[in-house]
């Protein structure tokens, strides 16, 4: 109902303008909700005071403090210029999902000198009368002082069970008004208040993480594992050689700087640009991982009214049945008149049918579950309205959900309730919605929720049928998501075959129905091979739809809910995945993942998009940090054996700036919309990374060992190239030339396995599937040539401690690299290293 029709009864007139100033001057005001994302200094913290970053900043001071001011600005440099892009990237997605969350938060109905207004909570003080109707939340704890309503509590308790509310019964901020409607009084502000002193504790400690997160997460634990190994191995070995202690430092910082925990934000800050990339298509993410979650979903679950139709319902005709069509009029009109919970159905219907006031010995507000309501009179109408509609119990509802109450027929009967169910079917399957009309003389009527009964031997009196306009946008929007292989499944509260009809038009084939009431009767086999072979469910109840998501997340499938009424919270809380209608019930958009701020569920169609965007950017990233981390791993441990440390920390800043520092967030940016490929993450990322990582460990110990071997037999003329008195003037020169060296060729292979990533043509193919994207190779080369220039220009390599290098140093990292490029391809393409460990590869995995 509309607010501004609203009958107030006399206990809820509400407060005064002035009244409300002076018990907010007197600190009984509801102060301003606690932000919905995280705050400015939340994210400076989480970006900044990390476990790494404190290590490496830590190791920045000592090495600036024992002379070695560059080795330290490039250390935390880098650091910090990750640290400034992440918070710029966060902040700027943070202030526009702060202003479309503006646009979702709860409104309240309060009542102030006599008349309804819609207020924010923080608008609102102890002693204001609020009012709330089917599908309100209710915004702060109080008492109510008139009316009656059935409160959902599961938000705060955790039970499912509707909770009678009437007068005096208290009412608590965080439920929802399910059925009926009453006013009540605010008691409790703010800290106060019921849900905020369940949710205080719990809010900051709360994180979820996603399925990608996860993965992520784990190998950050490992590498921080392996890192802690390799920081005691270098405190011994500098122990053991009595190193300098600046180069203990420059050796821990070095590997202190493998862990990745920019992953961690990467994937937080995808999920933010995505979510704001989304909304310009009117999706609005509640929930961080609710885009990647949509390109994981297989099974598509939908309310009709409200989501495949627009829900704007119309008055389509009258079929009296043992009534005439006036006197059938007047009983609805008088229905519509007295009732005091109203819905779009009886929004409808008003618009039609008036009536007059009558005196109400009881009334039973409409239910999704039960799926009628009832009133009845007590009186006659007055007689300048005519002698129709006489005292008793009038019923509205489906058909099928009051037939049991109709009473015993004998043959006229019997051939009347055969024309009751030819003409309700004949009407749904014309796609309209059906409802009967019915009464009995007794007007004795008692409101138990969803156990409420009526008595039996009610007649039918007649039907009435309303319209729904499906949604411009529904017929497409189904094609798109069969395409992409998600199978759409329609759970309504409507008759089946109305609901079919309506799937029909929107362009659904091979329809199979399935009805609430046959559901009843099933077993839970039964029950499971009926969720997974129907297409559309109808008379379904809200704990129906609730067990339909749970049987089929159970059988493995992935389930996205849509809902816009609160007979689908239990479905949307059960579901992988719930999405509500803007235009729908506060209850069901405060449990949903995302909303459709337009009404669209089009716009899922992009949203998908940009979940698959995210899901594959991340991938490449993946692989390209690993691929980085393993190698540089391999490569210390196996040198460390050897003897001699392989890169110094300013060269390994120089390998991380170029083969994953600037490629990660250019393919973040690039990431483009597609499957997410075959098989799961951790085969895609163990193919990939597998080879180049076991060639690339050899190739740099045989170069930079043959690098350093060569310089010694050029030192010493070829004459005992390892005699100590000879070598050990240019010691300290070799390294350094076999270190550049090996910086050159790690470089140049970065550059490769970038290629590889994103392969452009079918020749690149091998470690990925083909992509066809040409950008990823045009960053390589450029990167390319970005190197090539500080290799040789004098200032950018002593800023990078690279060594000059000669020609066959340059001609040996080169063809080293040409060697990795084409063996790396040839063992990816015949799956060597998989088939001797004899695990089963991604390209094993059939779509």
């Amino acid at each position: 109902m509309n607010a501004n029709t609203l009958q107030i009864p006399e206990t809820a007139r509400g407060l005064s303008a002035d009244e409300v100033l002076q018990k907010r001057a007197q600190g009984l005001g509801n102060p301003p909700p606690p932000p919905t994302s995280r705050t400015y200094t939340e994210i400076f913290r989480e970006n900044i005071f990390t476990f790494i970053n404190g290590v490496i900043f830590f190791l920045g001071v000592a090495l600036w403090l024992v002379g070695r001011p560059v080795d330290a600005f490039l250390s935390v440099g880098i650091i910090t210029l990750n640290v400034l892009v992440s918070v710029t990237q966060e902040i700027r997605a943070k202030r526009t999902l702060d202003r479309i969350a503006l646009l979702t938060r709860p409104k309240a109905t309060v009542i102030r000198e006599g008349a309804p207004q819609q207020a924010l909570p923080e608008e609102l003080v102890v002693g204001d009368i609020l009012y709330v109707a089917p599908g309100d939340q209710i915004v702060l704890d109080g008492n109510v002082v008139a009316g009656k309503l059935m409160a959902d509590e599961s938000q705060l308790t955790g039970e499912s069970n509707l909770i009678a509310k009437q007068r005096d019964d208290q009412v608590f901020s965080g439920s929802f008004c399910v059925s009926g409607s009453a006013y009540y009084v605010v008691a409790q502000v703010g800290a106060d208040s019921l849900a905020n002193q369940i949710t205080t504790g719990a809010r900051a400690f709360r994180r979820i993480l996603t399925p990608l997160q996860e993965q992520m997460a784990l190998v950050i634990r490992i590498m921080l594992l392996i890192v802690i190994y390799m920081e005691l191995l270098i405190a011994l070995n500098a122990a053991l050689k009595a190193l300098n202690l600046g180069i203990a430092l420059q050796q821990s910082t070095l590997i202190a700087g493998l862990v990745p925990n920019g992953l961690f934000l990467s994937i937080s800050i995808a999920y933010a640009l995505g979510a704001v990339r989304i909304i310009r298509f009117g999706v609005l993410v509640q929930q961080a991982n609710a885009i990647e979650s949509l390109s994981n979903v297989n099974i598509l679950c939908l309310d009709k009214t409200g989501t495949l139709t627009t829900n704007r319902l119309q008055y389509h005709a009258l079929h009296p049945l043992t009534l005439s069509e006036h006197a059938l009029a007047v009983a609805l009109g008088d229905m519509l008149a007295n009732t005091t919970t109203h819905n779009k159905t009886t929004e409808a219907l008003a618009a039609k049918f008036s009536g007059v006031k009558r005196a109400v010995a009881g009334e039973i507000p409409f239910s999704s579950a039960r799926k009628w309501s009832a009133l009845a009179f007590q009186d006659n109408r007055p007689q300048t309205a005519g002698d129709a509609a006489p005292p008793g119990i009038y019923a509205l509802g489906a058909p099928e959900m009051l037939q049991p109450y109709l009473g015993a027929m004998g043959a006229s009967e019997t051939a009347l309730r055969q024309k009751l169910a030819l003409e309700a079917q004949q009407l749904a399957e014309q796609g309209l919605r059906v409802l009967l009309i019915a009464y009995h003389p007794a007007i004795a009527l008692r409101d138990a929720g969803d156990e409420s009964v009526l008595p039996q031997g009610m007649t039918p009196l007649g039907l009435v049928s309303l319209s729904d306009e499906l949604r411009p946008e529904a017929r497409a929007a189904l094609q798109n998501f069969g395409a992409a292989g998600v199978q759409p499944k329609i759970i309504s509260g409507d008759n089946p075959e109305t609901v079919a009809a309506l799937a029909k038009q929107a362009g659904l084939q091979n329809i199979k129905t399935v009805s609430g009431l046959e559901l009843e009767k099933m077993d839970d086999a039964q029950f499971r091979d009926a969720a997974l072979t129907a297409t559309v469910f109808g008379r379904i109840t809200p704990q129906q739809k609730q067990k339909l998501v749970q049987t089929l997340r159970a059988q493995g499938y992935y389930v996205a809910m849509i809902g816009d009424g609160v007979n689908d919270v239990l479905s949307l809380k059960q579901a992988n995945l719930g999405i509500a209608m803007q235009s729908g019930a506060q209850a069901t958009r405060a449990v949903a993942d995302l909303v459709l701020m337009q009404d669209s569920f089009a716009a899922l169609a992009p949203a998908v998009m940009e979940g698959q965007r995210i899901v594959n950017g991340m991938q490449d990233i993946l692989k390209l940090f690993m691929t980085r981390i393993a190698t540089m791993a391999l490569v210390i441990l196996s040198a460390l054996v050897i003897g001699e440390f392989p890169l110094a920390l300013r060269q390994a800043s120089l390998v991380t700036l170029f083969s994953v520092g600037i490629p990660t967030v250019l393919l973040a940016i690039w990431a483009r919309p597609g499957a997410v490929g075959r098989g799961t993450l951790g085969q895609r990322l163990f193919h990939f990374t597998l080879t180049p990582v076991a060639v690339t460990t050899i190739f740099s110990l045989l170069l930079f060992y043959g690098a350093l071997v060569g310089e010694f037999i050029l030192y010493s003329g070829g004459l005992a190239p390892f005699a100590t008195e000879i070598i050990q003037p240019y010691y300290a020169q070799a390294i350094q030339i076999a270190q550049s060296t090996l910086t050159a060729f790690l470089v140049l292979v970065g550059l490769l396995t970038l290629i590889f990533v994103e392969p452009p043509t079918e020749w690149w193919m091998g470690g990925d599937e083909l992509s066809g994207d040409w950008k990823p190779t045009f960053l390589a080369i450029g990167l390319g040539c970005a190197f090539g220039a500080i290799m040789f220009l004098k200032p950018a390599r002593e800023l990078f401690a690279i060594h000059e290098l000669g020609a066959w140093e340059i001609a040996a990292a080169i063809l080293a690299s040409g060697a990795w490029l084409f063996l790396v391809r040839w063992l990816w393409r015949h799956r060597v290293l998989e088939r001797y460990l004899g695990i089963q590869g991604w390209n094993d995995v059939k779509h």
